[in-house]
């Protein structure tokens, strides 16, 4: 077995991620870079007068922390969801969470973009593991600062500790808190709800949706069925990159590998989805297990399902080899392909075969889309 160069610092095993739901500690992933805000794809209605609506019943509604979701739509509806058609929403087949905030457009030295209003509890829940795991950045939103995409926090050269006047809300301003990646592009600031009537936000103006296992074109028709035509329905689902053509030769780092075992293997697979997962199992062959039910290897097979799906590849000689990177990345790719990975709309099924988890398919989905940016 040859020893790979690797392309990146090893994320934290399954194990260690658990540990993370748990303490909300560091993470050690890239953060997603976010679309610049000038080339946002859509845009919330400008403010309202400066008042504050009455709480609505499912504002009280809380996301765990211990969950992961990923943005997958955005509906924008002047007037806001009501409870009755944000529950038919949630009941919707595949649709796993969605989130209520308020919002609006706003102009802050000289630049025109979206700035949400957030419980910071459950928002968090819906941004890049990073991002989540960023205690600071959370500590400063819940104490009434603000936070930023990285593009929006350079387009306006904020800095962190100063006071900052968000579009007409109070002269003397909020503080800025830092910025991270929120996984939503054309959102450019995020305060706490709290602070929403004093900036002018409109209440429940934005419902994030996250149905991760839908297909694109049938989530959308099924949510404006929902919500009716008065709302604008957003994608803001990312697309993973898929490698076309397979370079020749042996692989010689972890990134090469996963690119050519997508490619040869299931063709329509992103290689990010193979890295997400070698990272989270075996933070690519630093921990090949056993682990505690038995699974073994890079990409952690459990020997019967390995019997079946193993595979000899790029030239490796001998019977397939479950500790071999060479083998058991390719053998991945094979299985994610037999369970759906390339079809449209397949994906999240195939990741949860693999690992029978919800939580494991949102971790997979988050970090390959995190490669998606930092490696393209």
């Amino acid at each position: 077995m040859g020893i790979f160069r690797r392309p990146w610092a090893p994320r934290r095993s399954a194990a260690a991620f658990r540990a993370w739901r748990a303490a909300a500690a560091s993470a050690a992933a890239s953060a997603l870079v976010i679309v610049p805000l000038s080339a946002s794809p859509w845009m919330i209605p400008a403010p309202a007068k400066l008042s504050r609506p009455a709480t609505r019943a499912h504002d009280r509604v809380r996301n765990p922390f211990s969950h992961i979701f990923l943005p997958d739509l955005v509906v924008i509806s002047p007037r806001g969801l009501s409870a009755a058609r944000l529950s038919r929403l949630q009941r919707l087949p595949g649709v796993r969470a969605t989130l209520a905030v308020d919002g609006a457009s706003v102009t802050m030295a000289g630049h025109t973009l979206n700035v949400l209003g957030v419980d910071p509890t459950a928002f968090r829940a819906w941004t890049p593991l990073r991002t989540a795991s960023d205690q600071r950045l959370w500590s400063h939103l819940a104490a009434g600062g603000f936070i930023a995409a990285p593009s929006a926090g350079r387009m306006l050269g904020l800095r962190p500790g100063q006071r900052y006047r968000i579009g007409s809300g109070p002269s003397r301003g909020l503080v800025f808190g830092g910025s991270g990646a929120l996984g939503i592009s054309g959102v450019g600031l995020v305060v706490a709800s709290t602070a929403s009537g004093r900036l002018g936000l409109i209440h429940g103006v934005a419902t994030l949706v996250s149905a991760p296992s839908v297909a694109m074109p049938q989530l959308a028709r099924r949510v404006q069925a929902v919500v009716g035509r008065q709302a604008k329905v957003i994608s803001v689902r990312e697309q993973l990159p898929v490698d076309t053509t397979a370079a020749s030769g042996r692989p010689v780092t972890y990134l090469q590998l996963f690119r050519r075992s997508a490619a040869l293997y299931c063709p329509g697979l992103s290689w990010t989805v193979l890295a997400a997962i070698g990272q989270i199992e075996s933070g690519d062959g630093t921990n090949n297990g056993p682990s505690s039910a038995g699974a073994l290897g890079p990409m952690q097979f459990m020997p019967s399902t390995w019997q079946r799906w193993g595979i000899t590849a790029f030239g490796e000689p001998g019977p397939p080899d479950i500790m071999n990177p060479y083998d058991a990345v390719p053998s991945a790719a094979r299985y994610l392909c037999a369970a759906g990975a390339a079809r449209p709309g397949g994906l999240a099924g195939a990741i949860f075969a693999y690992n029978h988890a919800n939580w494991y398919v949102s971790e997979v989905l988050s970090l390959a889309r995190q490669y998606a940016t930092s490696y393209g």
